[in-house]
């Protein structure tokens, strides 16, 4: 579908670092069209299993995406917060156009009215790790997806 839909058009695809690395790079081989590619980092999460709600830009892209079509590649959306951001961060470079494109869509926990373009698969509400996706930078080397479990150890009163 992305093929098609961009069949006449520059475009570019940006990924949102770190989570979307593996992704990214597998939609490029996937896509049946020239594409550019780019990298953007934001982070929102930290060391921790929940957002904090406030996003950082730690690295703009390099590509000038003035007057191109540009995909914005995320792993996941969760709250909406990292890709909004990103989206209104790039939009000052004045792209021809943005749209999304996410391989995880977690629609339980959104706090902005945001729906990506393109989604791989719409999820429920469960810390998620593998692919790409970490907790505190672990678990991105997986070949899968799966659900983090976190062992809460009773405390003991005494």
């Amino acid at each position: 579908m992305i093929s098609s839909d961009y069949r006449e058009k520059t475009l570019v695809l940006v990924g949102i670092l770190n989570g979307a690395k593996l992704f990214l790079s597998d939609l490029l081989a996937a896509l049946d069209l020239p594409v550019s590619h780019d990298l953007i980092e934001l982070s929102s999460y930290g060391q921790s299993s929940v957002s904090s709600g406030t996003v950082h830009v730690l690295k703009d892209v390099a590509l000038d995406i003035s007057g191109k079509d540009v995909l914005l590649v995320e792993d996941i959306v969760d709250t909406g917060l990292t890709l909004h951001t990103a989206i209104e961060h790039l939009r000052c470079q004045q792209p021809g156009s943005i749209k999304t494109c996410a391989l995880l869509n977690k629609q339980t926990r959104r706090r902005v009215a945001i729906t990506p373009d393109y989604c791989g698969f719409t999820i429920p509400d469960l810390f998620v790790v593998g692919y790409g996706l970490d907790y505190a930078e672990k678990y991105r080397e997986l070949t899968y997806i799966g659900v983090l479990k976190v062992n809460k150890r009773p405390v003991t009163r005494g």
